[in-house]
């Protein structure tokens, strides 16, 4: 497929003109015109870009990719090299952020809910695509039984904050950075909230909300959409795509 085509497909699914973000959301680095090979990841870091200059791709695809709002501009030490790399290896770097987190099916929050039985109601905030989401657990679990759930799925151990007796029933979630959201959960009577990291605010939070609180790592739960996406290019267009997991604490 041509790179302007497929650009457009990623487009036409993730549909990034409907949400404001801290970044360029599609092609942001430009490689070669004809894309067959595709390696997914969650951020596009060297060892990313190393792992598809040896797989030979055509493109790689992740959910932090570069250019965000605040950053240094001047193309210089890591981002140098990184960028350095992919256009001697004449490889298109796609990025996107929010429409990855946000869609209904194939996004990080929808495919951590699957992968936990959580069932997704609604968005969190009261706007159109909520960053946030709400709904409930299929089974009601307690804190400690959810926490497990997490560290066996995830296979990382989430840090937790476990303050109510009763089992978890309502759910709210956000992938990634996402713990500001606690409060807002908290306001809404909710009985957990699942996130990807802690500031250290949150942990008072959910204690004198209480509502228990889980996070469970940035990169860990965020493997998931960019994944998807890559499988839906696989099974539906006829790419060749391989998703490589750089492993990362946070």
């Amino acid at each position: 497929m041509q790179r302007r085509e497929f650009n457009q497909l990623l487009n036409d699914i993730l549909k990034p003109h409907t949400i404001k973000d801290f970044c360029p959301n599609g092609l942001q680095v430009e490689g070669k015109n004809e894309i067959k090979k595709i390696v997914t990841g969650v951020t596009a870091s060297q060892a990313l870009i190393d792992a598809a200059i040896a797989q030979k791709a055509d493109a790689i695809l992740v959910h932090h990719g570069y250019f965000w709002k605040g950053e240094s501009q001047p193309i210089t030490g890591i981002k140098k090299r990184r960028i350095g790399a992919l256009l001697a290896n004449d490889i298109n770097l796609f990025a996107y952020h929010l429409p990855l987190d946000v869609h209904p099916e194939i996004g990080n929050n929808a495919q951590l809910a699957k992968l936990l039985d959580i069932e997704i109601e609604a968005g969190l905030e009261p706007i159109v695509n909520s960053v946030a989401m709400k709904g409930h657990l299929k089974t009601p679990l307690s804190g400690e039984e959810f926490a497990k759930k997490i560290a066996k799925v995830l296979n990382r151990t989430p840090l937790t904050s476990l303050v109510r007796a009763a089992k978890i029933e309502s759910i709210a979630l956000c992938t990634g950075g996402g713990q500001g959201y606690i409060d807002l959960a908290a306001d809404q009577g909710i009985d957990a909230y699942l996130t990807g990291e802690a500031s250290e605010q949150t942990i008072h939070s959910s204690r004198e909300q209480n509502i228990d609180f889980f996070a469970a790592g940035h990169h860990a739960t965020e493997r998931y959409g960019v994944k998807a996406l890559g499988e839906l290019l696989a099974q539906e267009h006829g790419f060749d795509v391989t998703f490589i997991d750089i492993d990362n604490p946070v």
